[in-house]
């Protein structure tokens, strides 16, 4: 294989990923999209719940652009309180997490299973099956394209001027920086999750230089809200530049340690590849818990600077 087409095979095999994330995310809001606006709507009572809510629905769907933009859009609406949107968008950092642990965990190699009963299911089932056939269906496109990015990007190992590039990474403002950018052009920070994990796994990245990028990918993917809050009222617009003041004060409260951390979780890590999930959910769980913990504290600040831009 030259190098021209396996560039274009690795291309092919994000654009898949993108896609089949895109029709996963679009067939699980069109079959409980409702439920999820009325399950935000109640969750403003509770942080915690709020927040469980949040992180669970992320990990459902695969994306938590998707969570962090339909949160947005309810306050707008005036459906979704402001304190309830905060935790909910706090938990949807925690549930970002699983597309790292389902490469890690090497699930990816149900994909070809998945994908093909949920073509079954959606062309022979009942139609009242049909959309867990199709919701079946895109969650298989998602792990076939993961591991076709893998095998697409095995040849990298043997290349040096790739090489060279990527261990620029391993520098640790580099790789955050590298993380930040790359997720808000793709705009899914499980893109750059998933493809650090999957160079790990092709020992084409170290994992500490993944840990640097699914670090800067939690800055990145706050793009999404703040692009998605434009065409929206004042409040929604300052609701998506707190999110994104969440993730960069989580990645400065790391920022002194970041080298050490990502040392200590990779030392400690059975593989190097579950290395890169470990590190993204401890990261994402220690920052989110103590903004969490931390909310009734500065809420009621926030919410002042916040509300009088909605009157």
């Amino acid at each position: 294989m030259t190098e021209w087409q396996w560039i274009f095979s690795a291309l092919s095999a994000v654009v898949l990923f993108l896609f089949g994330l895109s029709g996963f995310s679009h067939e699980l809001m069109t079959a409980g999209g409702e439920r999820l606006r009325a399950w935000l709507g109640r969750a403003t009572a509770n942080r915690y719940g709020a927040a469980l809510l949040g992180a669970g629905f992320t990990a459902f769907i695969q994306s938590s652009s998707a969570v962090t933009s339909l949160a947005i859009a309810l306050v707008d609406a005036g459906v979704l309180g402001f304190r309830g949107a905060l935790a909910v968008l706090l938990g949807a950092n925690v549930g970002t997490t699983a597309t790292a642990w389902l490469v890690s965990l090497k699930l990816t190699a149900l994909g070809p299973v998945t994908l093909t009963l949920g073509a079954l299911i959606s062309a022979a089932a009942p139609a009242r099956w049909k959309p867990a056939g199709k919701v079946l269906f895109y969650f298989g496109f998602v792990l076939f394209a993961l591991d076709l990015i893998g095998v697409a990007l095995a040849p990298l190992r043997d290349t040096p001027a790739v090489l060279d590039v990527l261990a620029q990474a391993g520098n640790p403002w580099v790789g955050v920086m590298a993380g930040i950018v790359i997720t808000a052009v793709l705009q899914s920070s499980s893109v750059t999750t998933g493809l650090a994990v999957v160079l790990v796994q092709q020992q084409v990245l170290t994992p500490e230089a993944a840990v640097y990028l699914v670090v800067g990918s939690n800055v990145g993917t706050t793009v999404t809200g703040l692009i998605a809050s434009l065409s929206m009222g004042s409040l929604a617009r300052r609701t998506a530049v707190i999110n994104t003041g969440f993730k960069l004060a989580g990645a400065l409260m790391f920022a002194p340690v970041l080298v050490l951390f990502a040392q200590t979780v990779v030392e400690h890590s059975p593989t190097p590849d579950m290395a890169v999930a470990v590190a993204h959910l401890v990261f994402n769980v220690v920052s989110s818990a103590l903004f969490l913990i931390l909310l009734p504290a500065y809420a009621p600040r926030l919410e002042r600077w916040a509300l009088p831009a909605s009157r």
